[in-house]
C-alpha cells in the first residue's frame, strides 16, 4: 500500500461508552489505539483528532454540582480545554505503549488546539451539538426543573442530550506548529473537542462558550497539513441510505455530487452523521483527494479498502 499522510476522526464514544470513570476511558483508549497503530505499522503519516461531547457534558455537570463563590464552575470553553487536555494525555500514553509494544520508534505529542470561530455565525443563535449524557423520556422534567437554561433535543434515536452552540471552523491557530511536529515524525494528537472555540480580538484569543464539530475541524485540518486522507472513524460503520429502515444500504463508493444530493435532502440525521458527510465531502472538494467514514474496528480493512464508505471527486 501506498504510505499516505492521514488525519483520522474520533468520536468522543470511542472513549467513553457507559463508563465514566477515568480508568474505564483509560482502558477504552488504549483498545482504540490498538485499532490506530495498524496506520502507523503501515507506515501512514497520523494526525489524530477527536471529540469530547461526552466528556465535557459530564465535567460541566461535576463543575455545576460543585459551584460556589469561592470555587466557581469554569465556563465551556475552558471546559474544552480541561477535557482536550486529559483525553490527549490518555491518547499520547496509550499510543506510545502501543507504538512500543509493536517495535515502532516514534512517539506522540498532544498539541492543545484552538479553532478560530466568527463571533457573528448564526450558530451562536441556534445550539445544535450535542453534549454529555443521554437522558431519556421520563427523565426529561427534572433535568429541565434542575437546568431551566438548557436546551435539550432528541438525537438520533438515542435519548435526549444537551445541545449548545456549534459554529464552523475558520481557522486552527495552531496548524504550523502540528504540520512541523508531523514533519518531524511524531504523531500529534490535535483539535479535540474540534479545539477551543475562541474569537479574535486584536492579539487576543477569547472563549466562546460553544463546541465545535470535531468533523469540521479535522477536515479544516486535513486540508491544511496537506493530507492525503481525511478517515472520520464512528461506532457504527459507514454512511447508510435509509439508516434505521428496512431498506437501509450501506455506501461503499460514492461521488460527491452524489452524495451532496442526499445531504440536500436531509436524509441523515443532524447530531450524528450529516456533520461527517458534510466534513468528509468540504475536505474532498478543497483537495480532490478521498475522505473515508468507517468503523473503529474495522481499521485493518480501511486501510487496505475493503471497508467504509470512500467519498471522492
Amino acid at each position: 500500500m501506498t504510505k499516505e499522510r492521514i488525519v483520522v476522526a474520533l468520536g468522543g464514544n470511542a472513549i467513553l461508552s457507559t463508563n465514566a470513570s477515568a480508568k474505564a476511558q483509560q482502558e477504552a483508549v488504549l483498545k482504540t489505539c490498538k485499532s490506530l497503530v495498524e496506520f502507523v505499522k503501515n507506515g501512514d503519516e497520523l494526525i489524530i483528532t477527536h471529540g469530547n461531547g461526552p466528556q465535557v457534558g459530564n465535567l460541566l455537570l461535576q463543575q455545576a454540582a460543585t459551584n460556589s463563590r469561592t470555587n466557581p464552575a469554569m465556563p465551556l470553553d475552558t471546559c474544552g480545554a480541561m477535557t482536550e487536555g486529559s483525553i490527549g494525555y490518555w491518547l499520547q500514553n496509550a499510543m506510545n505503549q502501543v507504538m512500543k509494544d509493536n517495535g515502532i520508534n516514534k512517539q506522540s505529542i498532544t498539541v492543545i488546539t484552538q479553532t478560530v470561530v466568527d463571533g457573528n455565525d448564526p450558530a451562536f443563535e441556534d445550539p445544535s451539538k450535542p453534549i454529555g449524557p443521554f437522558y431519556t423520556e421520563e427523565e426529561l422534567d427534572s433535568v429541565k426543573s434542575d437546568h431551566p437554561d438548557w436546551k435539550l433535543i432528541e438525537d438520533a434515536g438515542r435519548g435526549y442530550r444537551r445541545v449548545v452552540p456549534s459554529p464552523k471552523p475558520v481557522e486552527i491557530t495552531e496548524y504550523p506548529a502540528i504540520k512541523a511536529v508531523v514533519d518531524a515524525g511524531v504523531i500529534p494528537i490535535v483539535a479535540g473537542g474540534g479545539g477551543i472555540p475562541v474569537v479574535r480580538d486584536g492579539n487576543k484569543l477569547v472563549g466562546k462558550e460553544a463546541v465545535i464539530d470535531k468533523d469540521f475541524s479535522a477536515s479544516k485540518i486535513a486540508q491544511l497539513v496537506d493530507a492525503d486522507k481525511l478517515i472520520i472513524l464512528t461506532s457504527k460503520g459507514g454512511v447508510f441510505y435509509n439508516f434505521g429502515q428496512p431498506d437501509q444500504r450501506e455506501i461503499f463508493d460514492v461521488s460527491i455530487d452524489e452524495i451532496q444530493r442526499h445531504l440536500n435532502r436531509d436524509e441523515f440525521a443532524k447530531g450524528s452523521m450529516r456533520p461527517k458527510v458534510q466534513a468528509a465531502v468540504g475536505f474532498v472538494k478543497a483537495t480532490g483527494n478521498p475522505a473515508v467514514i468507517g468503523a473503529l474496528d474495522d481499521v485493518k480493512e480501511i486501510i487496505i479498502g475493503n471497508k467504509g464508505t470512500v467519498i471522492h471527486k
